[in-house]
């Protein structure tokens, strides 16, 4: 499975065939970084990205991954907005 790590976060990007299609999804998995390696401390479970965009070969589904992890992961190193606002 394609990963690679940004700023300490571990990233898995893969790509599987959609049942009853000839198309592929995308799918994103994301670790925080940890100063052990034996311990993943999963911050964003493994989820199909950008469902509405089937492609058409694996290899495009794992760019499409990896795009979408990029945003997902600016996301969660935001910082949170208080309620209310």
């Amino acid at each position: 499975m394609p990963s690679k790590t940004v700023d300490g976060y571990q990233i898995e990007f893969s790509a599987e065939p959609l049942p009853g299609t000839d198309s592929w999804g995308a799918y994103v998995t994301i670790y925080a970084p940890s100063t052990n390696p034996l311990h993943l401390d999963e911050v964003y479970p493994r989820q199909r990205v950008m469902a509405d965009v089937p492609c058409d070969t694996a290899s495009a589904a794992q760019r499409q991954a990896e795009q979408a992890a990029d945003t997902i992961l600016a996301q969660l190193r935001a910082p949170a907005k208080p309620q209310g606002d």
